[in-house]
């Protein structure tokens, strides 16, 4: 047992089939989140899209792009033109599927607007723009504070205006890093660094393997863990000080269940509308300056 020195005790994890959860005894297997299905409509898209010519991280040409993804160079979206079906496309195609990196099939016209050679061939690979940083770095900074660490863990957020605006909040509320998967979520591209207004210049972005087991390594280091869902305790109930992680689940689909069964417990945000869902970036706003609340008394 998991024994909770500021006010609670936890059961063993979920492969004993017990629950681990703090104070909350309602079934979560339901995949809720804060979030819209579409968290973002057509015309942002298109926006985000065309943003990215501002991106001095782009690969442009098949071999530029194919020589990126194998060279091990941090690939963060590709984008390939819409009807190409050729054998070199194909094996791009390949590769990416093979390393889980996301992509999209888009129209000429956008790929026009975001190459800046001019050479694109019918593809583009959006590179990461800034390197990233490492886990020790966040228990670096929260030891030079003299705090407790406080990090927040991003389950496969897919729009990079919600990265960039999520690590905004983490600099603003004290969060001492964020941590993001390597796969199926979006990184450190120049829309994300533009959205975070300069914090990703003070917040250390570390990207992970695996998010389930680098929940289980920091929980030996003595971290507990939170996650978002509309099916936890209500976080004015909850017990969010000292070393403590908050994870925020994707867009449209949460948490993800095995990421789930590692947090300690389960806090949702209390809503009065008529709709039942928050942006991604706007729950994980309300979520931190809760933690910066009850730190502060």
């Amino acid at each position: 047992m998991r024994k909770d020195d500021r006010g609670g005790s936890f059961k063993k994890d979920f492969k004993s089939g017990k629950d681990r959860t703090y104070n909350n005894k309602k079934n979560f297997a339901k995949r809720d989140s804060y979030v819209e299905k579409n968290d973002i409509n057509a015309d942002t898209e298109e926006k985000a899209v065309s943003n990215e010519t501002e991106n001095t991280g782009l690969a442009e040409g098949r071999n530029a792009v194919m020589e990126a993804i194998r060279s091990g160079r941090t690939v963060e979206k590709v984008f390939i033109q819409e009807g190409l079906s050729d054998g070199t496309i194909l094996s791009i195609v390949r590769e990416i599927k093979k390393r889980n990196i996301l992509h999209s099939f888009v129209s000429r016209d956008r790929l026009d607007q975001m190459s800046e050679s001019g050479r694109h061939q019918g593809v583009i690979a959006q590179c990461a723009e800034y390197s990233y940083s490492e886990i020790e770095d966040i228990f670096d900074k929260a030891k030079e504070k003299g705090e407790d660490p406080f990090i927040i863990i991003l389950d496969e957020i897919e729009d990079p205006h919600n990265l960039g605006a999520i690590i905004r909040t983490a600099n603003l509320c004290g969060a001492h890093g964020v941590i993001i998967p390597k796969h199926r979520a979006a990184g450190l591209t120049s829309t994300a660094v533009r959205a975070s207004a300069g914090a990703i210049n003070y917040t250390p972005v570390v990207k992970v393997t695996n998010i389930s087991k680098t929940i289980e390594e920091l929980k030996e280091r003595g971290i507990w863990f939170a996650c978002a869902d509309m099916q936890g305790e209500v976080m004015y109930r909850c017990n969010l000080k000292g070393p403590i992680g908050l994870v925020i689940g994707n867009e449209g689909n949460g948490v993800s269940r095995l990421v789930k069964e590692k947090c300690d417990y389960i806090v949702s945000i209390p809503m009065k509308g008529d709709i039942d869902s928050l942006n991604a970036s706007v729950a994980a706003g309300v979520l931190c300056f809760e933690v910066v609340r009850q730190r502060m008394g």
